[in-house]
Parts: C-alpha cells; sequence; structure tokens
C-alpha cells in the first residue's frame, strides 16, 4: 500500500527543516529494515510497513551545496552573505549550488521506493513532469533540456531558456529525500549571488515573472501536490 502522510510546514529555517527531514527519512529507513530482518511471518507482518511523507516548506534566505557541487559557484563572500542575511550549508543531496527562499515552493518527497518503483531516474522524471504540468495550469510552457538538470521555461531557445525549478535528491536503501525548488513569487536577485546549479549561461525565472501578475504559494501548493499524486498514485492518510 503506497500510503502517505503530507505536511505543510509554511515558513521555516533550513537548518530544523533538514533535521526534520532526516529524521523522517531514518524513521522510514528503521521501519524498512525491521521489517526486512523479522525472523518470522507473524513478526514481519506485525511491523508496521513505512509511511512515506511528502513536505511542503518555504525557506529564509539560504545557499545550499550539494555533494557534487563547487564551493567557487557562490561568487560573493561569507561576509556579503551575512550582511544579506543568508544562510549556507554544505549538504548530503546530489547537485551543485542553490538558492531557497520567500516566495519558492520547496518540496520534500521522503519516499520509500520500494512501495513504488526502484527507478531513480523515473522517480526523478515524475517530479519534473509534475512541475512542468503545474507550470502549464498557469499558462507557462515549461520542459527539460538534455544533459541539465531542472525545469525550464523556453527549454527549446538554446541561451534564452530560463530555469524555473531546480532538483536536487539523496537516496538511500531506495528512500529518497531532499527534492524540488519551485520559483513562484521567488525575488530573483538573489540568484546573482550563486552560479546556480553551477551552470553559468542560462538564467532563472519564476511563475510571477512568466505569467506577468503576483502568483502566490498558496494558488501553486495544491495543484503540485495534486500532480504528484496523480503520477505516484498514493494514497494520502489524514
Amino acid at each position: 500500500m503506497k500510503n502517505l502522510q503530507f505536511e505543510d510546514l509554511g515558513l521555516m529555517r533550513y537548518k530544523p527543516c533538514w533535521d526534520y527531514q532526516e529524521a523522517l527519512f531514518k524513521n522510514v529507513v528503521s521501519q524498512k529494515l525491521a521489517k526486512r530482518d523479522a525472523l518470522t511471518k507473524e513478526e514481519k507482518d506485525a511491523s508496521p510497513s513505512p509511511t512515506s511523507r511528502l513536505i511542503f516548506v518555504e525557506h529564509p534566505h539560504v545557499l545550499t551545496l550539494g555533494r557534487s557541487g563547487d564551493a567557487e559557484n557562490v561568487i560573493v563572500s561569507p561576509a556579503r552573505l551575512a550582511e544579506l542575511g543568508v544562510d549556507y550549508f554544505p549538504i548530503n543531496r546530489g547537485g551543485d549550488i542553490t538558492y531557497h527562499g520567500p516566495g519558492q515552493l520547496v518540496a520534500y518527497p521522503i519516499l520509500d521506493l520500494d512501495q513504488f518503483f526502484t527507478d531513480i531516474h523515473k522517480y526523478l522524471r515524475f517530479l519534473e513532469e509534475a512541475v512542468i504540468k503545474t507550470c502549464a495550469e498557469f499558462g507557462v510552457e515549461a520542459g527539460r533540456i538534455d544533459g541539465l538538470t531542472g525545469v525550464w521555461v523556453d527549454f527549446e531557445a538554446g541561451l534564452q531558456a530560463r530555469k524555473i525549478c531546480a532538483f536536487g535528491v539523496k537516496a538511500s536503501r531506495w528512500v529518497t529525500m531532499h527534492g524540488l525548488a519551485l520559483n513562484v513569487d521567488s525575488n530573483l536577485d538573489f540568484f546573482d549571488l550563486i552560479v546556480p546549479c553551477g551552470i553559468k549561461d542560462r538564467g532563472v525565472t519564476s511563475l510571477t515573472r512568466e505569467v506577468g501578475r503576483k502568483i502566490s504559494l498558496n494558488e501553486v501548493k495544491p495543484i503540485l501536490k495534486r500532480h504528484l499524486q496523480t503520477l505516484f498514485e498514493w494514497n494520502e492518510l489524514d
């Protein structure tokens, strides 16, 4: 059974949210191992199946650097970051440097992929597809670019392409964490502090910029959630 609990954390600083994610991730992994290592059928049946989670959150200004990232892609000094009130964390996801901040919808799926499918590439394509379909509901055509991560606007326009959503995930024992960051009404000036995702020759955008009116996170949340649920076919618990 693909059961999932959804939680909207609202506005939350990055570090306590990361700690919370880690705790949920470790709980799912420990439940999986307990069920796997049960000695008898009765013990296996008595062990609860892991419950996947989906977290929506908005972070204050923060930069995060993935495992394969280059710290040189932060192009301002630590003193300048402190002056602007921007936190900075090297973290354990894939990918390079990215920015989170107010007006950006961040989604962290903590899924037991053994209950869905054991294919990380398919998992990432599903996350991308949910974002593409969400953008379409606001009249924004978005898509993928071969060889580059993320979801893009004007994705067939070469160097005119603009990233609207970044992705960076971790998976261990087929349990996922971290996820996606969709620019809804972000202050795009903060992306000038970095080389976003290590990609030097393309820009960034937001739903607000593309649509031409202010888009709120509350408009986007139910749409993104619906598309994720349709693709992953989970059963949301109360």
